[in-house]
């Protein structure tokens, strides 16, 4: 039985918006979002790609919109499921989307700065090439699986459990993706990739639970 449809108006203009996004991507760089498209266990697009990173790249650009629309989308579905069950609001939407959006540029922004400062830039900046990669298309996978949770069947804890593993290991892929690539210069500099870990990829996620867990 379909969930009434009417009540999610905000996330269905949200997810077509992320859809547009998608669509201009695949517009601007046809052969670049096939190759994109495959990069779960295709080394292609990360080998051929990652030489032309620039700081400012419209494509991932356009990618990481739809990232942060869809993971709002998802952060609110289990929000509403786990937390608190409320009506969608643009209010609280926008609280997501914002958060979420400044919570990853001021992420990404101090790995770069301590990359420069423990002077390991070039793999900083491949390892962020790779992470983006991966989370730009997680946030290509959220898009089916955000419409399946609101419009064909209503979320259990199972079903969460379920994707919340399946994008774990797409995430878990992208970096044993970015470790074989770059065995050599982490061996050389394993110490710092240690620290930097600690520091950007495991305790910002630590703070956020405790704080929603408060």
């Amino acid at each position: 039985m379909l969930r009434e449809v009417t009540s999610y108006e905000l996330f269905t203009v949200l997810m077509v918006i992320g859809m547009v996004f998608i669509a201009i991507a695949k517009l601007i760089s046809p052969k670049r979002f096939d190759d994109f498209m495959l990069v779960i266990g295709n080394s292609k697009y990360l080998k051929i790609y990652i030489k032309e990173q620039k700081f400012f790249d419209k494509f991932d650009a356009l990618l990481f919109i739809n990232l942060v629309i869809s993971a709002s989308i998802f952060g609110f579905l289990i929000y509403d499921f786990t937390i608190k069950h409320s009506e969608p609001s643009s209010n609280i939407m926008f609280k997501f989307t914002v958060g979420i959006g400044i919570f990853i540029l001021i992420k990404v922004l101090l790995e770069r700065l301590i990359g420069s400062l423990f002077e390991i830039d070039k793999l900083i900046d491949d390892y962020l090439f790779q992470k983006i990669t991966y989370k730009n298309y997680l946030g290509v996978l959220l898009l089916p699986i955000n419409a399946l949770l609101l419009f064909s069947f209503s979320p259990t804890l199972k079903i969460l459990y379920i994707i919340i593993i399946l994008l774990l290991i797409v995430n878990i892929v992208g970096v044993i993706t970015t470790f074989k690539a770059h065995q050599s210069l982490l061996k050389r500099n394993f110490f710092y990739f240690i620290l930097y870990l600690c520091t950007l990829e495991i305790a910002p996620y630590i703070i956020l639970y405790k704080v929603f867990n408060a």
